[in-house]
């Protein structure tokens, strides 16, 4: 809902009231540095359960549309803990000052920017957004709120990442030093240690079911499609429908992509084609893909290999060397090398510190959006099934209306970014 309708009563029963982010009230309302700072969960299923606890901020709600889920939640959680059915509740409660959505895709955009006109800070879980078109609406509403973004995947900053036996950052270190050479190309496939989870697939035999009592499905479908109820579109098992979510691809996408595109420097820009190999896709659930080949202006390439066909692929590959899974490479002594060369820019890479001292986080809102647009080109090449022109810039597609429609989607009124 947009900005004026919000502060103008659209919470209904909540009443008349203003939002003024805290770290700009000053006096009373201010959190100073020393305080302990709150947080909200929105969404507390599978996902959302796992991060009601981590250090830095203490738990003052929980939010879920099941009533299920929100009971159990509460049933884990400090007595003081509060239970919402809303999350624009949770956003009208002016003691919160970090709100974790934790929902399905098809609700991040909205609830982010919401949040960020709320004067929240925000921790979101991946994909940051469904659409090309909702990532930049994030990006607008965070940047002129001031408010401190953080995108919930870790790997360019700390962790093994996946079957490279190692943190990004020795990887880094030699693409910034021209190891390789220039321009490279990365394979994302089993052969270099990544699992595209195509098990995430979708039906295409639903059936309409009835809906569970303390389910408000109304509410969990929001902006999307009104379609009948199935369970298995909802909860665990909502990865495999366009309206929610976009499969393995979707699951697991930014985690994979993020680091790469730490790596090849491309935290500022996006690929200027896309092109997949794939079964055509039905129009409701997503299934599997053979291939999805994303290209930069400069001659970098990206590409997913969803049936493993190039089982002697390199993870990078350049015009001096290879690296390949378990940081093996054909240039010698690759780990020295790697140990011998300075160190990448530093990061900020606790969030509690970031929202306190008003500091970018590693992956924020920007680099996150341009990340997640990695997964949301390829989703997009997937259910048209042609090669695809994209200007980095406009962020939009050259030429092709119907991939632009797809770029903003329309939503389910009266819901809107």
């Amino acid at each position: 809902m947009d900005r004026k309708k919000f502060l103008k009563g659209a919470l209904g029963t909540l009443g008349a009231f203003s939002i003024v982010p805290r770290h700009v009230l000053g006096g009373t309302g201010y959190t100073a540095p020393s305080d302990q700072l709150t947080k909200a969960v929105i969404g507390v299923g599978m996902m959302g359960k796992g991060h009601l606890n981590y250090p830095g901020a203490r738990l003052v709600g929980v939010c879920d549309v099941d009533e299920r889920h929100l009971q159990e939640a509460l049933n884990i959680t400090d007595s003081n803990v509060k239970g919402y059915s809303d999350y624009r509740e949770v956003l009208a409660d002016e003691s919160i000052d970090i709100v974790h959505i934790a929902t399905p895709p098809h609700w991040h955009g909205i609830m982010a920017a919401d949040a960020a006109e709320a004067g929240k800070d925000i921790w979101c879980e991946k994909p940051m957004t469904r659409t090309i078109g909702e990532g930049e609406k994030v990006v607008e509403a965070v940047q002129r709120n001031g408010s401190i973004f953080r995108l919930n995947t870790w790997f360019r900053f700390r962790d093994i990442f996946y079957g490279m036996g190692t943190p990004v950052q020795p990887i880094k270190k030699l693409v910034e030093n021209d190891v390789f050479g220039w321009p490279l190309k990365v394979t994302i496939s089993e052969t270099t240690g990544f699992n595209w989870k195509f098990n995430w697939s979708g039906l295409t035999n639903l059936v309409p079911e009835w809906v569970p009592e303390p389910f408000n499905y109304d509410m969990w479908l929001g902006p999307a499609p009104e379609k009948p109820y199935n369970e298995h579109r909802t909860h665990v098992t909502f990865r495999g429908y366009w309206d929610y979510d976009g499969g393995g691809l979707g699951d697991m996408g930014q985690h994979y992509l993020d680091p790469v595109q730490y790596i090849l420097g491309k935290d500022h820009t996006s690929p200027v084609s896309v092109e997949a190999d794939a079964p055509q896709q039905h129009p409701d659930a997503v299934s599997s893909w053979r291939r999805i080949e994303l290209n930069y202006a400069d001659g970098c390439q990206i590409i997913l290999d969803g049936e493993n066909k190039d089982t002697d692929a390199a993870f990078i590959e350049g015009p001096e060397g290879k690296l390949f899974r378990g940081f093996q490479s054909d240039i010698p002594n690759i780990r020295k090398i790697a140990d011998s060369l300075p160190n990448p820019d530093p990061q900020v890479t606790d969030f509690s510190e970031a929202v306190r001292n008003r500091e970018t986080f590693a992956l924020n809102e920007a680099n996150g959006h341009r990340s997640c647009t990695l997964v949301n080109l390829g989703k997009i090449a997937l259910r048209l099934g042609r090669k695809l022109e994209f200007d980095p810039e406009t962020q939009r597609f050259v030429g092709d209306e119907a991939a632009n429609r797809l770029i903003n989607q329309p939503m389910r009124a009266p819901w809107h970014i």
